[in-house]
């Protein structure tokens, strides 16, 4: 039997995905040794904070049919495995990646992984995508795809500065 989401339960997700995110960025800062790396670090975790806030007024915005369960859930444990897709998915914020975090690793390094993460996920929202329905928000999912090509994209971006910079 298919599940369907709607695009009210792949936001949750998405909101969750992002908290992860903002830990890892948080943890990576922590282990730090460079005030500069240690700010650099937090200002990404400030990024994912956004993008929550972002997910979430997008959410706000969903219609009573994108809201609409699509499960009998008379004991609330949808948000239970809403949470736990969102922190075995694989991407961004994946609490198993935030573990292996020594402080060893290099600003480059943790910026690679991210991307990694980032690209994971989007990944993720594609196949995610094709359980929505359209009349339960489906398009709504490409607004969180499209957020995180733009983080991609100033990951990437920091990346290639920091390579001219070491050259």
């Amino acid at each position: 039997m298919a599940y369907n989401f709607n695009a009210d339960e792949v936001f949750d997700i998405a909101i969750r995905i992002e908290e992860n995110g903002a830990a890892f960025y948080r943890k990576a800062a922590g282990l730090q040794e460079s005030e500069i790396d240690r700010i650099f670090l937090r200002s990404l975790a400030e990024v994912e904070d956004r993008h929550k806030i972002i997910f979430e007024d997008m959410k706000k915005h969903l219609s009573k049919m994108e809201t609409e369960p699509t499960v009998f859930d008379p004991e609330g444990e949808l948000s239970l495995y809403l949470a736990a897709m969102a922190d075995a998915h694989g991407g961004e914020g994946d609490p198993d990646v935030l573990d292996l975090l020594t402080g060893k690793e290099s600003i480059t390094d943790i910026v690679q992984t991210a991307i990694g993460l980032e690209k994971k996920s989007i990944l993720f929202y594609l196949g995610i995508e094709d359980l929505v329905p359209a009349k339960l928000g489906q398009e709504k999912i490409d607004g969180i795809i499209r957020e995180e090509r733009k983080h991609i994209s100033q990951l990437a971006g920091f990346l290639k500065n920091a390579k001219k910079l070491d050259a």
